[in-house]
């Protein structure tokens, strides 16, 4: 099969604005408002979910203003210049190593809901490899063409996404609210935790960035589009809340499903209205988990130059699958996803910041011209 690829593998500013959002706005959107409730009194996530924002807005930029000051470079060529090619290879492998999970995951988490709201009486394997089929198909093309998708898809789930919010005002009851500001100190810190680990992804700017046209936009850009998923998250947030009350909310496996099954069309024309929600989901965690595995493709690429793209996605299809099939349970799933999500987010953190204070110490020089 021969794949179409573009003449012009380089993307615009948009491209990598949009990612972002893309990248973020997956699978845990779901179960999102239970995890922040469950350790939070009344309305106090907003306040979390801000907080981690905003520290997930500042880790982006600094990965941006380190993969821009060696533009046209790739991961591990800009941190072999840092730390040394044996150390970049290491960091680069366990990127590699910390994408294929999260993929894995995020077809299974896709598989185990589809099997509970859509496809009853289809094994979970059976999902599970036709969503994972499509991924490839789509990560064996053109890099630039992923980018274009999530052009596509993102505004149908922006829209989407709104219109289930809306709907549901409603049902919202304002005294929901209270109490407000009375979660202990353990109770923020446990909810930063969680709360972080929906930003799990953004360490695609540390790869991306190389393939951008005017990577001196990046940061500015990278900062715009991840303000998107923090809004997101709080508005989804608010209204799960403003519907079930916060204590429900941390009894619901799924509040934001519940949100789109209280929809109504009326005369009865249209019944089961999220399942067509699902189908919007379904196309943000298709956009997330192709990504990334591409970055996993992009990053192990790099490392070993003789292994060919397609034999690189062949090599780690059935990885992937096997690895998205060892939770056998929700709890299982759960404790996968926080897994995870603890070591991308520390991983990337440590990571970044390890490469910026080397690059300052050992004055690590770009285009022959600044320092970092």
């Amino acid at each position: 099969m021969k794949f179409f690829e573009y003449g012009n593998e380089k993307i615009g500013g948009k491209e990598i604005l949009i990612a972002i959002p893309s990248m973020l706005i997956g699978v845990g959107v779901l179960s999102l408002p239970r995890n922040i409730s469950s350790n939070m009194i009344g309305s106090d996530g907003w306040i979390v979910l801000l907080l981690t924002g905003v520290i997930s807005m500042l880790m982006v930029w600094l990965m941006a203003r380190l993969a821009a000051s060696f533009p046209n470079q790739h991961f591990l060529s800009y941190a072999s210049i840092i730390v040394s090619k044996p150390i970049a290879i290491v960091l680069t492998f366990l990127f590699a190593i910390s994408f294929i999970t999260f993929a894995a995951y995020d077809i299974r988490v896709l598989g185990h809901i589809s099997q509970q709201y859509l496809f009853d009486h289809t094994p979970v394997e059976i999902v599970t490899v036709s969503f994972l089929l499509v991924v490839v198909y789509a990560v064996a093309g053109s890099r630039a063409a992923l980018f274009r998708l999530n052009i596509i898809f993102f505004p149908i789930i922006t829209i989407i996404l709104l219109l289930v919010l809306l709907i549901n005002i409603k049902w919202m009851d304002w005294t929901n609210m209270l109490p407000v500001f009375q979660t202990d100190f353990n109770g923020y810190i446990k909810g930063m935790h969680t709360s972080l680990l929906s930003y799990m992804g953004f360490s695609i700017v540390l790869f991306y960035i190389a393939i951008v046209e005017r990577p001196e936009r990046a940061p500015k850009l990278v900062m715009i589009g991840m303000t998107i998923p923090i809004v997101f998250y709080v508005m989804v947030y608010f209204a799960c809340i403003l519907v079930f009350g916060y204590t429900a909310t941390s009894n619901l496996l799924f509040p934001t499903i519940d949100l789109a099954k209280r929809i109504e069309i009326p005369g009865g024309i249209f019944e089961r209205v999220e399942s067509f929600f699902f189908v919007v989901w379904t196309m943000g965690v298709f956009n997330t988990t192709a990504m990334a595995f591409d970055v996993a493709v992009l990053a192990l690429h790099s490392i070993f130059k003789r292994i060919k793209k397609m034999q690189l996605i062949l090599i780690l299809s059935p990885l992937i699958y096997y690895l998205a099939l060892l939770p056998r349970d929700t709890s299982q799933i759960v404790m996968f996803g926080e897994f995870i999500g603890s070591y991308l987010v520390s991983f990337t953190f440590l990571t970044t910041m390890l490469l910026i204070i080397v690059a300052k110490i050992r004055r690590v020089k770009h285009n022959d011209k600044t320092t970092i």
